[in-house]
């Protein structure tokens, strides 16, 4: 069983723009880095469907949803009552809620204790299927800190940000090798091993 994370990062390496809310998930300019995925769908197609393509999720709270402190709990996420996910999904919070499920075979657990107990109980639903980290930058950063991500793939966009959220900032102890990448229209696909 891999862990893997998919991300896409602009050229300048932030995987959102600044001052991220409700009106901007991505943080300002940060949806330029998805034309790729929106424009150009049938020609990456197959690294579409590797996104999703998992026995299990992590996700931090960021990325499920825009607030902070207590859960809003008329709130079920950005993608409507059937996720894309079609799976278990862990998220990182500080705060509890019970789980959520949606259509398509897609719960939300919600994970008060850390990112090891979210690993830990993703990786025993997931049996022999993959672990994919789904983001955000914050969350890809301690577990690429921890040495719990196997495979990272990045998908780089021709866009720069200049601010907002750095995806490698301060990883000084993690090494990448590159295994293949893959030059398209809007978005270089390009897939590391991370060596731990």
């Amino acid at each position: 069983m891999t862990v893997t994370c998919d991300i896409t990062v602009s050229s300048d390496g932030f995987a959102a723009g600044p001052n991220q809310s409700l009106e901007h998930p991505l943080g300002e300019g940060g949806e330029r880095l998805h034309r790729w995925m929106m424009e150009l769908a049938d020609e990456n197609a197959a690294e579409i469907a590797a996104i999703v393509d998992a026995g299990a999720f992590v996700m931090g709270r960021n990325m499920f949803g825009p607030g902070r402190g207590e859960w809003d709990h008329e709130w079920t996420g950005w993608w409507g009552e059937d996720p894309p996910y079609h799976a278990p999904v862990f998220v990182l919070t500080h705060h509890p809620r019970a789980p959520l499920v949606m259509e398509g075979g897609t719960t939300f657990t919600f994970v008060t204790d850390g990112i090891e107990s979210a690993m830990e109980q993703a990786r025993l639903v997931a049996g022999d299927r993959t672990v994919a980290i789904a983001g955000g930058a914050s969350t890809v950063r301690q577990y690429l800190s921890a040495g719990l991500i196997e495979e990272l793939r990045l998908h780089v966009a021709p866009v720069v940000l200049r601010a907002g959220e750095p995806l490698l900032e301060g990883l000084d102890g993690v090494t990448l090798e590159q295994v293949s990448s893959v030059e398209r229209d809007l978005v270089t696909h390009v897939t590391y091993r991370v060596v731990h």
